[in-house]
């Protein structure tokens, strides 16, 4: 997915890691094959990349960032209650991942462009921010989602 870079931290070995607006941390000094990014070099060279998009890997990978709460939650629906727009394509705002939580049965999770992944009851499904996807019961099943983002 497409991610903006909103700011930049060095890590242990002092290298340059742009923070993506999905919470995610990249390396911009190279990538395989080590890509030289010279702009990250200097604090005007960053900054003048704030704003620019960059592949996220972690988010296509569905990767659940960490250092995110639960600021909200749905009620529990079950095969007969999910809303019709949880049946259709939808997303999540920008700077709020979801994660399904299954407490009975099986739930159809499918995320735009992926194959559908059957959730089963005690296990969870990430959403990644604006990434369009739909869900579909798959027999009896109970769940909510639950919403999540960096709390000040």
């Amino acid at each position: 997915m497409k991610r903006k870079i909103i700011g930049y931290h060095q890590d242990e070995k002092q290298d340059w890691v742009a923070d993506l607006d999905c919470f995610h941390g990249q390396h911009v000094r190279h990538e395989p094959p080590f890509f030289n990014r010279p702009w990250s070099d200097t604090a005007e060279g960053r900054a003048s990349k704030l704003g620019e998009v960059l592949d996220c890997k972690r988010c296509d990978d569905l990767e659940f960032p960490e250092g995110l709460a639960e600021y909200k939650r749905t009620p529990e629906f079950t095969q007969d209650t999910i809303p019709k727009g949880l049946l259709k394509n939808h997303t999540t705002k920008l700077g709020t991942w979801g994660k399904v939580h299954v407490l009975q049965g099986a739930l159809l999770y499918t995320p735009e462009g992926q194959p559908s992944t059957r959730v089963h009851e005690g296990e969870t499904a990430n959403i990644p921010p604006e990434m369009l996807h739909h869900v579909a019961a798959d027999g009896d099943v109970r769940f909510y989602v639950a919403f999540y983002t960096q709390l000040a």
